[in-house]
């Protein structure tokens, strides 16, 4: 295999607050060189493509039920800025929250 999954790239309105949110939110660390690039912690799980033909591009954030929950970790995004979007319609049974960063970005939060 030639070729591997780099980055996923994020447009957002300023990388600054940006970085700080998602280095918190995530456990990220910033590229020495270049701070826009930011890397997973060692030992973190690879990245999944999935692809769906009805949804908009965003970012599945999965909870390690060994060490949290679903509402700790959406109460510990909103404290770092995130905003649950509150007029979202989920299925039924929905086993995730729609949430929002500061920077505009919606990710899924699951459960």
């Amino acid at each position: 295999m030639a070729l591997t999954l780099g980055a996923i790239v994020l447009n957002v309105p300023d990388t600054g607050p940006a970085a700080n949110f998602w280095r918190e939110a995530l456990g990220l660390t910033p590229d020495p060189d270049n701070g826009d690039f930011l890397a997973p912690p060692p030992g973190t799980p690879p990245t999944r493509v999935h692809l769906d033909s009805t949804d908009r591009t965003h970012l599945d954030l999965w909870v390690d039920k060994e060490t949290s929950t679903l509402e700790a970790e959406v109460a510990r995004l909103t404290t770092l800025g995130a905003e649950q979007v509150e007029d979202w319609t989920y299925p039924p049974n929905a086993d995730f929250i729609v949430l929002k960063a500061p920077d505009g970005t919606l990710f899924c939060l699951i459960g």
